[in-house]
């Protein structure tokens, strides 16, 4: 039988199974279309969605951080361009060889690379912040997965020099010390972002929109005068190699402003290069180190005494025989100087004559002026790890402690609220805040600490003390009036004092209108003199002299051969 004439293919299908699956064809291409036009037309917002999931990405636009600058102008510190090299781990299939050469350009280990890139993970960083030249050369090697990001990277001029007073920043550019810190709100400045088109190896295609556009930080003009900075540093780290000392420190403070002109600590770092840091290094021991001043801390009781109407500048006090027992211990000078007045108590740093003063005193007033003056308390300055010193309250006290406070032992500061709290005896009596930055203001109105004739005859006192006769004649400065006084102090270690010292000296000049204020100290001096008058007070008349002569302040004294400067000074009790 042929095929043509077979029974079933002469049946014909009902007219109305045609139709019906004509229907259905329309229906699901018209369903189709609606579909489609919905999507498109109604409810796009999901099909783009879901490209904008696949290709669009919105990047991140970093803020230029804002420059650090000294008084005048000139950089401290500032934001240089720099790549940071990233890599997708799955397509970054790199033979051994090209590891390495990847690894050698970017000084790291190879073995380093090959693990990141074994990481089940979309992005891996590789290195942060490197050079642009060094990032054109990973470039040219043209690596599958290797990719770069544009990031910014602190640069420090000035380097070990101002290192603790400007601190550094982090691998976001965000402070970590220092001023860096303290200001970081004016200088991060706000990040931006765009919307952007990658393909899959995360190529930028297409730059779509501006989202929102950075923001840059802004600048920071600090008090700070970069010319005496250096001085400052130069000076401490040859007294730090001369005396083979564990540390040391320096401040120079604006007498009229109160501005911190020059803050050097030493060990230092270079925040340019930070790969091998120790705690002892990044310490800014001006403002986290405490210490028991010593004899610096003599004026303070003295002018509270002469400012009460206690004693006049020329009271006799009788000292001998150099010892002075209370309850039962027992305080001594080194050398008996018998009867002297309360302007030789501080010339010759009497731990006695101090003493009978405070003894004569109430616990509280002479704990209210020690908190006066900032003692007891962080300044506040927005440095990290700030210390407020060691000052117990007045109420557990006993007549022992007292007197052995009056001369600086039993009690704890740091180097800048004791360079800080001399102002009472720069200025009329009053104390005005400490500035990190310039302010071009007229002199703040200060605290009343002391009154006006207690001032003066205290800088008259303390100018006795850098004269032949005093503890340090190796302070002067040709020809200028120079005011100040020494300390040293034996270390606790373990609650008992140790056979090592602290040696210190703060004074100010010129004593007719004082300009600058500067505090030194020497942290365990080990080369054969520990006093502040033979350690600390040179660094001082060196900075001082070339500090007063760079402001063009003029002398107020007449140019004389210093014989004195040289002298052996009158030890100080300790």
């Amino acid at each position: 039988m042929r095929a043509s004439r077979s029974p079933l293919l002469a049946d014909r299908l009902p007219v109305w199974r045609a139709r019906l699956v004509l229907g259905v064809l329309l229906a699901g291409s018209l369903a189709l279309v609606g579909r489609a036009f919905y999507l498109q037309g109604i409810h796009k917002e999901f099909l783009i969605g879901k490209g904008e999931a696949r290709y669009e990405r919105v990047i991140e636009m970093p803020a230029t951080r804002g420059r650090i600058l000294d008084r005048h102008g000139d950089v401290l510190a500032i934001s240089t361009p720099v790549k940071s090299v990233w890599a997708i781990p799955e397509d970054a299939r790199l033979t051994p060889a090209q590891a390495r050469k990847l690894a050698t350009l970017l000084g790291i280990d190879a073995r380093e690379v090959t693990r990141k890139l074994a990481a089940e993970r979309d992005f891996v960083y590789l290195k942060r912040q490197i050079a642009p030249d060094v990032a054109t050369q990973v470039a040219g090697l043209k690596l599958p997965g290797i990719h770069f990001q544009n990031e910014y990277r602190r640069y420090y001029p000035a380097g070990e020099v101002a290192a603790h007073m400007l601190g550094f920043t982090g691998a976001e550019d965000a402070g970590q010390e220092g001023i860096e810190l303290a200001l970081d709100g004016q200088l991060a400045g706000k990040s931006g972002s765009r919307r952007v088109i990658k393909d899959r190896r995360g190529q930028i295609v297409e730059d779509v929109e501006s989202i929102r556009a950075p923001q840059d930080g802004k600048d920071a003009m600090l008090a700070l005068d970069a010319k005496l900075q250096y001085l400052a540093y130069t000076q401490l780290k040859q007294a730090i190699a001369d005396h083979k000392a564990k540390a040391g420190g320096i401040i120079v403070l604006d007498a009229r402003s109160g501005e911190v002109l020059a803050l050097a600590n030493l060990p230092t770092y270079n925040p340019n290069n930070r790969s091998k840091l120790s705690g002892a290094q990044l310490r800014n021991r001006a403002f986290t180190d405490t210490f028991e001043p010593g004899s610096t801390f003599k004026p303070f009781t003295v002018a509270l005494a002469l400012d009460k109407g206690q004693v006049r500048f020329d009271t006799p006090i009788q000292t001998a025989p150099g010892r002075l027992t209370i309850g039962s211990a027992t305080i001594s000078d080194a050398h008996p100087h018998g009867v002297l007045s309360v302007a030789q108590v501080i010339q010759k740093s009497s731990n006695i004559g101090t003493a009978k003063m405070a003894l004569n005193m109430p616990f509280e007033d002479m704990w209210t002026l020690f908190d006066q003056l900032g003692f007891g308390q962080p300044l506040k300055l927005g440095f990290p790890g700030e210390a407020g010193g060691r000052l117990r309250p007045w109420k557990r006290w006993r007549p022992i402690e007292q007197a052995t406070m009056s001369y600086g032992h039993g009690i704890s500061v740091t180097l800048i609220q004791l360079a800080r709290a001399y102002q009472v005896f720069a200025r009329d009596g009053d104390l005005v805040p400490l500035s990190l930055a310039r302010s071009d203001a007229p002199p703040a109105v200060g605290v009343r600490v002391f009154s006006e004739q207690t001032a003066r005859e205290m800088r008259s006192m303390l100018e006795m003390a850098v004269q032949p006769g005093g503890t340090a004649p190796r302070a002067q400065v040709a020809g200028y009036r120079v005011a100040g006084k020494t300390g040293t102090a034996n270390k606790l270690e373990g609650g008992v004092y140790a056979n090592k010292y602290v040696a210190s000296f703060v004074g100010f000049a010129p004593v007719s209108d004082p300009r600058l204020i500067i505090a030194v100290m020497i942290d365990e001096p080990s080369a054969g003199k520990y006093y502040g008058g033979e350690v600390a007070a040179p660094v001082f008349s060196s900075v001082m002299g070339s500090a007063l002569r760079a402001l063009g302040v003029p002398p107020d004294d007449t140019l004389k051969p210093l014989q004195m400067a040289n002298a052996v000074p009158a030890k100080e009790e300790m």
